[in-house]
């Protein structure tokens, strides 16, 4: 944290800016209440209480600073540039700062646009060998990591209906981190949920973010919905004489839950189903693709990553997920699709990360 609100700091205040003593003054003063109110914040709105008016806040300033200190590292190097040109002191710690902060300014109000936005539609096609042409056509409407939080989004989630609805799918899915917070608190967000059109199916897993509080109950509160909730099982769809299984595993954190049968159990999953049949497995992290491998799943869907959300975030991101986002091939069968989620976690921004609403249409082979 200190690293985090301080290179800021240095960038605007103490590098050589020589601002009026006011300014200065007033500036360490507004970046040391930040320092010190943001876990403060943090804890009152994620931790036990939920808080929604304290998350608001911890998550808008994380945002905030780390876009401030994303460019204050890139300011570095501008800084360099200037004194090597020859501009001297104050002019070219004054240049950088407000270069910064300008930048700064711009992709969180851009990104801050991007967060709250419908997501764009995004088409891919599929193919998969063992799929039997009745099913050659198949649409597939994946959306996750919706995230209902603290920001009431429920006329947001209302529009997201309505673009999955005009897609038309035969099946929807929903691969979890469906919430931030229980089922009571955010009942209305999920509400138009309910609402969602699929010929065939609609179809939902847990994600890591259900098992920071409330994973059975909102497992319960999809089926009331109307959903299949796949808690390790499958269920088996069928067009004009062909069939394809619809499996879906729990999170990869859900075995560390406590939660009695809550696991990733693609065993389970699986277990009856015709091993001749094509599987389209429902799982929240990409790096579950190694066990849909070694089980002969022929697609898996995820979410998880967000894409990163805020750039650079993505380089951290990548070091515990195999892929960022799209379409993947894992071994000689499997692929992955990896979605970029389509609404956001905590700061209300994405930058350099869209959301997506994926519409996906299955080939046969």
């Amino acid at each position: 944290l200190t690293l985090l609100f301080g290179l800021p700091w240095w960038t605007f205040f103490a590098a050589g800016t020589r601002w009026p003593a006011p300014v200065t003054a007033a500036g360490t003063v507004l970046f040391l209440c930040a320092f010190v109110a943001f876990p403060v914040l943090m804890y009152l709105g994620h931790g036990p209480a939920h808080r929604d008016w304290a998350a608001r806040l911890g998550d808008t300033t994380l945002g905030v600073v780390w876009v401030l200190f994303v460019w204050a590292l890139a300011g570095i190097a501008l800084r360099a540039t200037l004194g090597l040109a020859g501009v001297a002191e104050p002019q070219r710690s004054r240049a950088v700062a407000v270069s910064v902060a300008v930048v700064a300014l711009v992709l969180l109000a851009w990104g801050y646009v991007e967060a709250m936005r419908v997501p764009r539609i995004r088409r891919v096609e599929v193919r998969i060998d063992r799929l039997g042409a009745g099913l050659d056509g198949l649409k597939i409407v994946l959306i996750t990591d919706t995230h209902y939080g603290p920001i009431d989004r429920t006329r947001w989630s209302e529009r997201v209906v309505a673009a999955v609805d005009g897609l038309d799918a035969d099946i929807v899915c929903h691969t979890g981190d469906i919430a931030d917070g229980p089922v009571a608190r955010r009942r209305a967000q999920a509400a138009p949920l309910g609402s969602v059109r699929a010929r065939l199916l609609r179809a939902y897993v847990t994600g890591n973010h259900e098992y920071f509080g409330e994973a059975q109950e909102w497992l319960d509160h999809m089926r009331d919905l109307g959903w299949q909730a796949l808690h390790n099982r499958h269920v088996v769809v069928e067009r004009n004489g062909a069939r394809l299984v619809v499996a879906g595993v729990d999170d990869a954190t859900a075995g560390f839950s406590g939660l009695p049968g809550h696991r990733a159990d693609h065993a389970a999953a699986l277990a009856g189903a015709d091993p001749a049949l094509p599987v389209l497995l429902l799982a929240h992290q990409p790096k579950q693709i190694g066990a849909a491998v070694a089980h002969g799943v022929d697609l898996q869907l995820s979410g998880h990553t967000h894409g990163g959300q805020i750039w650079p975030f993505h380089l951290l991101v990548r070091l515990d997920q195999p892929v960022l986002h799209g379409l993947s091939r894992h071994g000689g069968r499997t692929q992955l699709y990896t979605s970029r989620g389509t609404g956001f976690w905590g700061p209300p921004f994405r930058i350099f990360a869209p959301s997506e609403i994926t519409l996906l249409t299955l080939r046969a082979g």
